[in-house]
């Protein structure tokens, strides 16, 4: 998935400390469910709580998103799509989407490590990598 928003495999607690880094209403990012195959969790911070709200994709590749009780069910044919309805207010979040929180590049995760004999290799960013089929 393309999107900056989108950090794959990370556990709730994961997903929480970094929403609560910048402690602002209307943080959001996209992660993978922990607990339902196949969904993803849209994440939002508000009033210092975090919000999961389950997205699943239909057989025909739709995107739909479990709100709030009594809101109806509505499809999105694009991430992207569901993401900008989302920005607008009193869409059935507890807030609307304001602050996408971007995933970290492995080089900034990891700095902490760095040894300095490396220096070649501190500017390489993730997209220089080509994954080779067996």
């Amino acid at each position: 998935m393309e999107f900056p928003f989108f950090h794959g495999r990370i556990t709730r607690k994961a997903c929480e400390e970094v929403l609560s880094k910048n402690r602002k209403n209307g943080s959001y990012l996209i992660r993978e469910s922990e607990s339902v195959e196949g969904a993803l969790c849209l994440c939002v911070f508000f009033e210092e709580l975090i919000y999961t709200y389950c997205i699943f994709r239909n057989h025909q590749g739709y995107f739909r998103i479990q709100t709030t009780e009594g809101v109806p069910d509505r499809i999105f044919r694009t991430l992207k799509d569901l993401i900008y309805t989302f920005e607008k207010p009193n869409q059935g979040l507890v807030t609307n989407l304001c602050y996408p929180v971007k995933k970290q590049k492995a080089s900034q995760r990891n700095q902490k490590f760095k040894s300095g004999k490396d220096d070649i290799y501190d500017e390489v960013d993730d997209s220089d990598y080509v994954s080779v089929l067996p």
